[in-house]
């Protein structure tokens, strides 16, 4: 699942949700997102911030030496999930996924990564579909899939029950939303991002609140899957920080968050704002992000990790 956001939320890192397009993967739900439609901005998304994804996937590492089962509870296109295969190459991958046609990309990516032999995808609504899995994870991975659970307590526990004893649970969810443009542009009102953010939390609230059997809850972590019956081992937060010049994946993935941002938001911002994204996005304007050089990218995400006890 995204919303990265799979945010972050129509941006890269979602208050545990990117502020300008989705974060994570494919869920469905009450969101009313066509994940599937936006399968080509969930991968660019998740490639740009690959480096960090790396480096919270080799801390995990640390403490999965072996695992026979990896399980990326929300997979989307399946960027993360083959990660997971390169970090573990001696393990089975399953990408869980509410869209088919994720899955689809999912598989194809893993195929042409050379991990199709031990890459399986199962398609549902999360928790539910992970009963089919035919034996127990020894690692679950939800990168901001949870927040598109309306009851995150109960799939918390429901995530638990599936890993094996020992297993171990990695949620992403919070850090710091992605930041890419200076304050001011040289045009239009200073401090764009911000009321962006702005949208996207009023936005991302609205969503929450409509997800079928929806539950406000305190978003304490460590205390969540305390109550599911996991031993919480480690919060770490990794940052991704690309200065400008950018290479182009990170630009086309700016492109694509304000685009969204655009088409999203725009009747949360006034007209200069309105006319401030519009120079942005015009590939003819030398201030446009597919032109300006002081385009960069610099986010946080934030990973929460549990065991199961062994009885």
């Amino acid at each position: 699942m995204a919303y990265d956001h799979h945010d972050d939320h129509g941006h890269p890192a979602h208050h545990s949700h990117s502020h300008t397009q989705p974060h994570s993967h494919g869920q469905g739900h009450g969101d009313d997102v066509d994940w599937a439609a936006m399968a080509s901005l969930l991968e660019t998304e998740a490639e740009a911030h690959t480096p960090a994804y790396e480096r919270a996937l080799a801390w995990l590492g640390e403490e999965v030496a072996e695992p026979g089962l990896i399980v990326d509870a929300g997979s989307g296109p399946g960027v993360i999930a083959c990660l997971l295969a390169q970090t573990f190459p001696g393990a089975r991958v399953v990408a869980a996924d509410g869209s088919a046609r994720l899955l689809e990309r999912a598989r194809a990516r893993a195929d042409r990564q050379g991990a199709a032999d031990r890459f399986d995808t199962i398609t549902g609504e999360l928790p539910d579909s992970l009963q089919e899995l035919e034996y127990p994870a020894d690692l679950l991975w939800a990168s901001r899939s949870l927040h598109h659970l309306g009851d995150q307590k109960a799939a918390l526990t429901a995530f638990a029950a599936r890993l094996a004893p020992g297993g171990t649970l990695a949620i992403l969810e919070g850090g710091l939303a992605a930041r890419y443009l200076p304050r001011d542009l040289g045009f239009g009102r200073p401090g764009l991002q911000t009321r962006l953010d702005a949208a996207q939390e009023d936005r991302f609230a609205t969503m929450r609140a409509q997800l079928p059997g929806s539950v406000a809850e305190t978003e304490d972590w460590p205390a969540l899957l305390a109550a599911a019956g996991l031993k919480h081992t480690g919060t770490r937060s990794f940052l991704l920080d690309i200065p400008a010049p950018v290479p182009e994946r990170a630009r086309a993935f700016v492109v694509t968050a304000l685009t969204r941002a655009r088409d999203g938001y725009a009747g949360a911002l006034d007209a200069e704002d309105r006319a401030t994204l519009d120079r942005l996005l015009d590939p003819a304007d030398p201030g446009s992000v597919h032109r300006r050089p002081d385009v960069f990218l610099l986010a946080a995400h934030t990973v929460h990790r549990a065991v199961r006890p062994v009885a």
